[in-house]
């Protein structure tokens, strides 16, 4: 695999920088899991809104503004796949369903490659 990389980067050949779309599907509150292990009460995460949408930039790939880090740290490795015109077994091209790993109130989390026509 080192040895392709490193054929890609004399040819010149571009990698795919393709933006992605985040978009929050559902917040949920795993109640069974506040009652048996969390100090206090717990609501569904506030700091992002279903149906909330944000745009990862494809050349810097970085935190849009406004997103939770945690949240980033979870996804991020599925947004580079996706910038860089990799798919998921299972997932519709260009698709897939992520969440962040906050084991009392999840966040359900969808990511779509926005083709380069699309952001034109």
């Amino acid at each position: 695999m080192l040895h392709a990389r490193r054929a890609i980067l004399r040819t010149g050949v571009r990698t795919m920088q393709a933006d992605v779309r985040i978009t929050v599907l559902k917040r949920l509150l795993v109640e069974d899991a506040v009652s048996r292990c969390a100090a206090h009460p717990w609501a569904p995460c506030s700091r992002l809104a279903d149906g909330q949408e944000f745009v990862v930039c494809g050349r810097d790939l970085g935190m849009p503004e406004g997103f939770c880090s945690w949240a980033w740290a979870d996804i991020h490795k599925y947004i580079v796949t996706l910038a860089r015109g990799g798919n998921f077994l299972g997932s519709q091209p260009g698709k897939t369903v992520a969440c962040c790993t906050d084991g009392y109130r999840p966040v359900i989390l969808a990511l779509e490659r926005i083709e380069p026509a699309e952001s034109a």
